[in-house]
């Protein structure tokens, strides 16, 4: 990682934080996840601003990775969500690994390019 890897994000107090990620624009330390990360960040995801259908899907990908340290499959979050792939795929244009993964504050899935 170089040093000029990060996401500058105003929190709702309207202190400016820097957040550092890898080349791939994920946490490097998933405990700086904030919503004012995720919408930070969702502008570069082409998401102009986050709906309740998009904070479902992103805090159901956060909670399962507290818990279980990884996100969950496609199937599980299409499941759990009531959302259609196609749904999902309209919400999070670079993906639900690529995108919501990473607006969720998890590392990077495995197996993701």
């Amino acid at each position: 990682m170089t040093e000029n890897e990060y996401v500058s994000i105003t929190t709702k107090s309207g202190e400016i934080k820097k957040i550092s990620v890898d080349e791939d624009g994920f946490l490097i330390n998933s405990n700086d996840w904030s919503e004012d990360f995720s919408e930070a960040i969702s502008r570069d995801e082409g998401i102009e601003k986050l709906t309740e259908e998009h904070w479902k899907v992103i805090h159901f990908l956060r909670n399962y990775f507290i818990t279980y340290g990884t996100c969950p499959p496609i199937r599980m979050v299409v499941k759990d969500t009531g959302f259609q792939l196609k749904k999902i795929y309209d919400l999070f244009p670079t993906g639900p690994a690529k995108g919501a993964c990473r607006m969720a504050g998890a590392p990077k899935p495995t197996g993701c390019v």
